[in-house]
C-alpha cells in the first residue's frame, strides 16, 4: 500500500514544522502572497503552492525575486496586509517575518544562519527547511520538492503535482546521478501511484540529429555546441545520419554516438560524472504532452526572461502560457550557447582558488557557470561569474558535488565575502550567490578566493 508522508522521515522536527505549517494556512482562508525564486525551482515551487491553494479554494498573488534580497522581502512584508509564504529564498533572515502581523510560511532548503541550530519563532511564522531533519538541501530535496511534500501533507490529491516537483529538481541539478535520499523516496511513491514513468535516451533533442548536438547545452560540447556545421561533419563521420530523427538512430549507430559523445567530454576535461550525462533518464507523466526536462527547460526560460509568471500560468493550465514558454526558451537557449561559446573562446580569469568571468546577461549567468564548471572550465576550481546591473553586481558560483565533498562551502565564501564588502550573500554549499556594490567586485572575489584557498588547500592534479 501506498505510504503516507508522515512516514517518510523519521526525525523529530519533520512532523511539527510541517505541520505549524498546515495549520496556519488552513486557518487562515483567503489570499496569500506567494515570493517565490525567479529561477526553474523557485518556479517549480511557487507552481505545486498555487495549484495546492487552488484547490483549496484560496485566493493567491505571486511575487518573484531575482537574487539576495532582504530589503525587498522586507518592503513587499510590509506592503502585504495578509499572509504570506515565501519559498526558494529568504532562509537567511528569519527575523524578518516577526514583525509581520499576518501569517508567514517560509519553505526553504537553503542554509540559515545558526545551523544546524533552527530559530526560534513566534507562533505565526512556520519556517520548514529539510537541513533541520537531515536532509541536504543541496542534493536531496529542493523548494519545488519540498513545496510539493507541504502540500502532500494539505492534501494527498496534490501527489499530482509530481510535474512541476521534477521541474524544479532537474532546474537544480538534483537529478543527476539519480534522484537520492528524500527525492528518491517521494519519486519512487509517485512511480508507485502510476503518477510518473521513467526510460533512458540519449541526451539530444531536436528536429535532426544535428541540429539537436548543435543546440545541446546540457551536456556541451566544446567545438560542437553552437556550431551546426562542425556537428553535421561530426555525425557524419560517424556515419550517422545528420538529418534523420534523434528517436530514429538505430541502436548501434545511437551507441556509436554515445560513445563519440562520451569521448569528446573526456577529452574536454569533463569529469567522468558528467560524462554519463550523455546518456540521461527522460521522466515521463500520463496524459502530460511534455517530460519533466522540458517542462523545467520551459518554466526556467520563462524566469530568466524576467516573466516567471508565466511559468506559473503554465502550471495552472494557462494554453497561451506553453506557446510564450517555448519562445522564452528558444531566446534563452540560444543566449546560454552565446555566453557559453564566448567563454569557451576567452577563457575565465584565475585566482589561486577559484576561476571567475563577466557576463552581460545577467538571468542567465548562473546557468552559464553552472554548465561551463561542468563541462569544461578548470574542474578543480569553483567559477564566479559577475553581471552588473543598476548600479550593483550579482554574483553567482558554481561548483561540482565532487569539490564540496573536497571541502568546498560557496554558501559560506558568498556570505562572508559579500559581508565585508557591505553586501549580501548565501546558498548552498555547492551554488550560491550575492549582491554587492559594483566598485568593489576586486575586493569581493579577493576575499572569496582567501576563503576558498582555505577550504581547498590542494589542489589534487592526479586524484580521481
Amino acid at each position: 500500500m501506498p505510504s503516507g508522508p508522515e512516514q517518510f522521515v523519521a526525525h523529530p522536527l519533520y512532523q511539527p514544522e510541517f505541520t505549524r505549517a498546515r495549520e496556519l494556512l488552513l486557518a487562515t482562508p483567503g489570499r496569500w502572497r506567494i515570493i517565490y525564486h525567479y529561477d526553474g525551482d523557485g518556479i517549480g515551487a511557487a507552481s505545486a503552492l498555487v495549484r495546492a491553494l487552488r484547490r483549496l479554494g484560496y485566493g493567491f498573488q505571486t511575487t518573484a525575486l531575482k537574487g539576495v534580497e532582504r530589503a525587498r522581502i522586507e518592503a513587499l512584508l510590509q506592503a502585504t496586509p495578509g499572509p504570506v509564504i515565501v519559498t526558494d529564498t529568504g532562509a537567511s533572515w528569519p527575523e524578518s517575518y516577526v514583525a509581520h502581523r499576518f501569517p508567514v510560511i517560509v519553505l526553504d532548503h537553503h542554509t540559515y544562519p545558526g545551523y544546524p541550530t533552527p530559530p526560534t519563532l513566534p507562533a505565526h511564522v512556520a519556517f520548514v527547511n529539510p537541513l533541520d531533519w537531515g536532509v541536504d538541501g543541496m542534493n536531496e530535496l529542493c523548494a519545488s520538492t519540498l513545496c510539493w511534500l507541504f502540500s502532500i501533507f494539505l492534501d494527498p490529491k496534490n501527489w499530482d503535482n509530481v510535474p512541476w516537483a521534477l521541474s524544479g529538481a532537474i532546474h537544480d541539478r538534483q537529478h543527476v546521478g539519480g534522484f537520492r535520499g528524500l527525492n528518491h523516496t517521494l519519486v519512487q511513491e509517485a512511480m508507485h501511484r502510476n503518477l510518473l514513468h521513467e526510460r533512458k535516451e540519449i541526451s539530444l533533442r531536436g528536429s535532426t540529429v544535428a541540429a539537436a548536438l548543435t543546440a545541446s547545452i546540457d551536456p556541451y560540447y566544446v567545438g560542437l555546441s553552437g556550431r551546426p556545421e562542425a556537428s553535421t561533419e561530426f555525425v557524419r563521420r560517424l556515419g550517422v545520419a545528420p538529418d534523420g530523427p534523434v528517436d530514429g538512430i538505430e541502436s548501434a549507430d545511437r551507441d556509436r554516438l554515445a560513445a563519440a559523445l562520451t569521448a569528446r567530454l573526456t577529452q574536454q576535461g569533463a569529469r567522468p560524472e558528467f560524462c554519463e550525462r550523455v546518456w540521461t533518464e527522460r521522466w515521463t507523466f500520463p496524459g502530460e504532452t511534455v517530460d519533466a526536462e522540458e517542462l523545467s527547460q520551459l518554466q526556467n526560460a520563462a524566469g530568466r526572461a524576467e516573466e516567471p509568471g508565466v511559468g506559473v500560468a503554465l502550471a495552472l493550465g494557462d494554453p497561451a502560457a506553453g506557446h510564450r514558454c517555448r519562445g522564452f526558451w528558444e531566446t534563452w537557449l540560444t543566449g546560454v550557447l552565446r555566453g557559453l561559446r564566448r567563454l569557451e573562446d576567452e577563457g575565465a580569469h584565475q585566482k589561486t582558488g577559484l576561476q571567475w568571468f563577466q557576463s552581460p546577461e545577467l538571468t542567465l549567468a548562473g546557468t552559464q557557470a553552472g554548465l561551463a564548471i561542468t563541462y569544461f572550465l578548470d574542474p578543480y576550481k569553483p567559477v564566479f561569474v559577475l553581471s552588473t546591473s543598476d548600479g550593483s553586481t550579482k554574483v553567482s558560483s558554481r561548483g561540482t558535488t565532487w569539490l564540496v565533498e573536497r571541502g568546498l562551502d560557496l554558501a559560506t565564501a558568498c556570505r562572508t565575502a559579500a559581508a565585508k564588502v557591505g553586501g549580501e550573500g548565501g546558498g548552498h554549499r555547492v551554488a550560491s550567490g550575492a549582491t554587492i556594490p559594483s566598485d568593489r567586485e576586486e575586493e569581493f572575489l579577493q576575499e572569496a578566493d582567501r576563503i576558498i584557498v582555505e577550504q581547498l588547500p590542494v589542489r589534487p592534479e592526479t586524484s580521481s
